[in-house]
């Protein structure tokens, strides 16, 4: 590899072959320049950028946070079973070690955050918020336990973050907070109360989630024939005038308008979520 740019002494932008990567590791910038050769030995991780981010852009953030602490979120990550992700989601990598460096800092400054949305990130993301209590535990033991158990929310919202393009959380609370919106819609509207483990609502909330994954990416459901919706539409009608509200918080939310593909969609699954109620 060859380096293109140097960020600081730990972080530098190379070509491997025909892409360009971030490589760290302690030392290998220093006194580096482009064109010159990197030493295998001195690299420590190698980053891939993913979904169309900005190699450049990403050195940059990489570069403003501790080499060590990449390592241990990395390592960690690895230790529980997320080694696809770590290799996979470079921009994963760089967020949780952020963040555990912000959460370090405040810890030590005296200061606490509370986070938002705690039951419904418990409730609607099972898999996420258990895999955040296991790496958080794991973190823990490279950092003497100064991690507080609050932080299991702020680790999951990162994992459940990662299938977005977004960079930040902000998208992604959003999400939880209509999603749980909606939830409420179902029961006001069908005077039920929804098991959120049961598994068609299971199965609805990742409706939910590849439903904003496809408002991000503006690839909406659009191809079904109409024959198809309007057999939907004839055989759930309350479902349907339900979809149809839930579309409409969308819209107001997000200035998103469903496509009625989108919407009959939905009208299943809720059919589905009222029949187990």
């Amino acid at each position: 590899m060859d380096v293109l740019r140097v960020f600081n002494n730990n972080v530098v932008l190379a070509r491997d072959g025909a892409r360009e990567v971030i490589v760290t590791g302690r030392g290998l910038g220093f006194k580096a320049h482009p064109g010159q050769h990197i030493d295998d030995a001195k690299i420590v991780r190698v980053f891939v950028p993913s979904d169309g981010r900005d190699p450049d852009h990403l050195a940059e953030l990489l570069s403003a946070i501790p080499p060590e602490m990449i390592r241990i979120v990395a390592e960690a990550m690895t230790s529980v079973g997320l080694a696809s992700q770590a290799e996979s989601k470079p921009t994963l990598v760089m967020a949780l070690a952020d963040h555990m460096t912000g959460a370090i800092q405040r810890i030590h400054a005296g200061s606490s955050v509370s986070y938002p949305l705690t039951a419904e990130v418990r409730s609607l993301y099972t898999t996420e918020y258990e895999q955040a209590e296991t790496l958080l535990a794991e973190l823990n033991k490279r950092l003497n336990g100064v991690l507080p158990e609050s932080e299991t929310v702020a680790i999951a919202m990162h994992l459940v973050n990662a299938g977005f393009s977004s960079g930040d959380l902000s998208y992604t609370y959003q999400m939880t907070g209509i999603i749980q919106q909606m939830l409420a819609v179902i029961e006001q509207r069908f005077h039920v109360t929804l098991d959120q483990h049961s598994v068609n609502v299971g199965r609805f909330i990742t409706h939910l989630r590849y439903l904003f994954v496809r408002i991000r990416q503006n690839s909406q459901l659009r191809r079904e024939p109409d024959a198809i919706i309007e057999s939907i539409r004839e055989s759930y009608p309350q479902a349907m005038l339900c979809a149809q509200t839930i579309g409409s918080i969308v819209e107001l939310r997000m200035d998103t308008r469903l496509t009625a593909d989108e919407i009959a969609y939905l009208a299943l699954h809720i059919a589905r979520v009222v029949t187990d109620a």
